[in-house]
């Protein structure tokens, strides 16, 4: 435990943070929309009823990757830790497409935008992200699967 808070960097953490908040607050304040990943990914992607071109949404989904690859450029690799299996990766992925869809909604629509806003439907995802979440690191962590 001890070494995960030797790698902790709380003032990166605060200012993405911060930047992660403003992002959201302009675009409620200036467009009048949510800034949720699954939201605007299925706009992106026209999976919306109707569909339409939506150029903010897929501006939006292909500056996610295209800001970390830059940030990784600018000041150092990212060190990502995956399961190393594979399954588990998929599985995992898929759980969270389905959760995200149950909830209507994901955990940045609800957790950042949902939750600053005071949405109930949003405080009780976000709790139950949260409690998911717990649960699923300590059985990976009693069956050995994380370390």
């Amino acid at each position: 435990m001890i070494e995960i808070w030797n790698r902790a960097q709380p003032l990166q953490g605060f200012i993405g943070g911060a930047m992660i908040g403003a992002a959201c607050t302009l675009m409620l304040l200036l467009l009048g929309r949510i800034a949720g990943i699954s939201g605007l990914l299925a706009r992106a992607c026209q999976l919306t009823r109707p569909p339409t071109f939506d150029l903010l949404a897929i501006a939006f989904i292909f500056g996610l990757p295209l800001g970390a690859f830059i940030i990784d450029l600018i000041i150092k690799p990212v060190e990502v830790i995956y399961p190393n299996n594979n399954l588990i990766l998929v599985l995992a992925g898929l759980l969270v497409g389905f959760g995200a869809r149950l909830g209507s909604g994901c955990t940045s629509g609800h957790g950042v935008c949902g939750v600053s806003r005071l949405s109930p439907r949003s405080l009780f995802a976000t709790g139950i992200f949260m409690l998911s979440g717990i649960v699923t690191v300590a059985f990976m962590h009693k069956f050995g699967i994380a370390s």
